[in-house]
């Protein structure tokens, strides 16, 4: 291995397909035990690594110099052979991490930082408050001085809130890291989680209007600065840029909405042949897994039962990525679900004519009356749940066409 990520557990990770854009080298992910680790170290059969959770301070220690950086925050996540076979150790989050907090236009110089988690990132993100001007620096964890109970009772003055831990991390989508509408003063938030997209606490931000990200854009980042490590030569910042809208745009999900009826599942079908993706059809998903048809599930449970199985089966499909989903017209009825879907897509709006809406096999779409009523009902929910509109009155070619470039336009809202 000349190159790669080391862990304890990595599952999926963008580092090897950032990487491949960023240097002509073969980039490996590797999982291993603290002893691996330390032995990998002391053998250095490789030219770089990068290095993640939990092998970051064990990483510094084992170094034989360390970059100004890296002694200031404590661990490293770069490590380079040079060569006269000594092992240099870096710290590429840092300029990660300012470059995430610039582009979200969360200002920290003057404020009041609290930071949630004591591990390595935590380090990160401290080394950064303090670089740009934090007023003050507060640190949470479970087991620590300020536990979360102190964070509410003491600290609810917070202005900028920095998520260093797991929680809402994939598979446990949906968790929050911290309960915002305790904390009414902030001004920012950042969440250094990039799976899913946005976790439920930058869901709970945007929800707020206040500046936010996730942790995709600070991964790339420091991967840009390991890479200019590991070649030695300079890699343009515009690259960051140009990484991160890329990686977004072939992992979200896009997901169409709108009224029963309105050719969802047709032009979804469409959709991911066309941009060789999966397709769900999430009112297929919930047949297959309650064996009735959908008006069987309304006469046996009611709109309520059916409603509450649409929840679960939305959750499951929408914390993966890379998928075209067609949704149920009433999808978008329940916040749980418009939520679900925001994490990991973006939601494309199919409006057609009410007079052209299928009605077969529709339990609420009984008539023109009905549709009319339903529309008039639905329409701003739908509206404000899409993140584009797109026509559906013309070619179903041209709709499928729109709809791919409706949801490229949206990749960065």
């Amino acid at each position: 291995m000349d190159y790669g990520l080391i862990g304890a557990k990595l599952g999926h990770s963008y580092s090897p397909a950032i990487h491949a854009q960023l240097g002509d080298y073969d980039y490996r992910l590797v999982e291993q035990t603290e002893q691996e680790f330390t032995e990998l170290l002391a053998r250095r059969d490789f030219k770089g690594l990068n290095v993640t959770i939990p092998y970051k301070k064990l990483a510094h220690s084992l170094c034989d110099a360390l970059s100004d950086t890296a002694r200031e925050v404590g661990c490293v996540n770069t490590l380079v052979v040079r060569e006269d076979g000594s092992l240099y150790g870096h710290n590429t989050d840092i300029g990660g991490f300012i470059a995430m907090a610039r582009r979200a236009g969360v200002e920290i110089a003057g404020k009041k930082a609290v930071i949630l988690g004591s591990g390595g990132t935590s380090l990160t993100a401290r080394t950064a408050c303090r670089r740009l001007g934090a007023r003050e620096i507060v640190v949470v964890s479970r087991s620590g001085p300020v536990d979360y109970d102190a964070l509410y009772r003491d600290h609810a003055d917070a202005q900028v809130l920095i998520n260093t831990t797991p929680v809402g991390m994939y598979p446990k989508n949906g968790a929050s890291a911290a309960d915002l509408s305790r904390l009414p003063a902030l001004t920012g938030v950042l969440d250094v989680i990039y799976n899913p997209d946005k976790t439920a606490l930058i869901l709970d931000a945007e929800a707020r209007g206040l500046p936010c990200c996730g942790g995709l854009y600070m991964l790339v980042g420091q991967a840009r600065e390991a890479a200019e490590l590991f070649l030695g030569r300079s890699i343009p910042e515009s690259e960051t840029e140009r990484i991160h809208r890329q990686l977004r745009d072939e992992a979200l999900n896009v997901i169409l909405i709108g009224m029963p009826g309105c050719g969802k599942s047709r032009v979804g079908q469409a959709l991911a042949e066309r941009m060789g993706r999966p397709f769900v059809d999430l009112d297929e998903e919930i047949v297959r897994r309650a064996g009735l048809s959908i008006p069987e599930i309304f006469a046996r449970d009611g709109e309520a039962g059916f409603r509450a199985l649409e929840v679960q089966i939305v959750a499951e499909v929408c914390r993966e990525k890379g998928r075209v989903v067609a949704t149920g017209g009433g999808a978008i009825l329940r916040e749980d679900n418009v939520r679900a879907m925001r994490q990991n897509g973006r939601l494309i709006l199919l409006e057609r004519r009410l007079d052209a809406l299928s009605m077969d096999g529709r339990p609420l779409s009984k008539s023109a009356e009905a549709l009319e009523a339903m529309w008039q009902a639905r329409k701003e929910k739908y509206r404000a749940a899409a993140d584009a509109t797109v026509d559906n009155n013309g070619a179903p070619e041209e709709t499928v066409a729109r709809a791919e470039e409706a949801y490229h336009e949206a990749v960065d809202r």
